[in-house]
């Protein structure tokens, strides 16, 4: 059965875009939250690039009260490994894959698309770029971690064994502890994944520095 992709948004850098960045929101925001970072970013040398910003689909959230919101997924409790939904990340994945066809439809090849993700969307990410059984460009994940640990060795593709990934973190991240997102960094590595780590003095969110080694880190994937 052929699903209609999310409603995005999207931006392009030039005419004739030759790769995608398919970029996942948090928990509770939309497509447009990433939307302004397209111009912080130093993408000097670049190939032109379609940006893509899905909007989440909505659901009650648990560990909200139930309050229906944007999300990738469910979030059952405050310890993120205890209990996850994995028919949520499952279904959002799909989705996910969904949106990269989409791309591949329209003329981009897979090894030319990035996906990316702050917060769940970089937990969305990762959980579709490792099983993705298609070469990807490169998986950027922000101030997320990684889901379903027990399933990843057994679920993941070989075609993205070599796919650069980016993971960066705040050091004073209430939301998701920089140790929880240090833990997914070595699980990945211990897999023998190419991770690129950083980390800065921020909560949950995105500063300066970090947009400038993001467009450090795009140059080089998609240059």
């Amino acid at each position: 059965m052929t699903r209609n992709p999310l409603d995005s948004i999207e931006i392009e850098t030039g005419p004739n875009p030759s790769a995608a960045v398919i970029w996942l929101h948090g928990l509770g925001a939309d497509g447009n939250d990433f939307v302004p970072i397209v111009r912080e970013l130093d993408l000097s040398g670049c190939p032109t690039i379609r940006f893509v910003f899905p909007h989440a689909p909505t659901m009650p959230v648990t560990v909200n009260g139930g309050y229906v919101m944007r999300a990738w997924y469910d979030i059952l409790g405050t310890d993120l490994a205890q209990r996850e939904d994995e028919a949520g990340l499952r279904k959002s994945q799909a989705l996910v894959e969904d949106l990269i066809a989409r791309e591949k439809a329209r003329g981009i090849p897979s090894d030319r698309i990035v996906l990316a993700g702050f917060s769940q969307g970089c937990a969305m990410t990762l959980q579709t770029g490792l099983r993705h059984p298609e070469k990807l460009a490169g998986l950027l994940g922000l101030s997320g971690y990684l889901p379903m640990y027990g399933t990843v060795q057994g679920e993941r593709h070989g075609a993205n064994h070599d796919t650069p990934v980016f993971l960066a973190h705040g050091l004073s991240d209430p939301i998701i502890p920089v140790d929880y997102a240090r833990m997914s960094r070595d699980f990945l590595q211990a897999l023998g994944y190419e991770v690129e780590w950083h980390e800065y003095p921020m909560p949950h969110s995105v500063c300066a520095e970090e947009i400038d080694d993001i467009g450090a880190w795009l140059k080089r994937v998609l240059g």
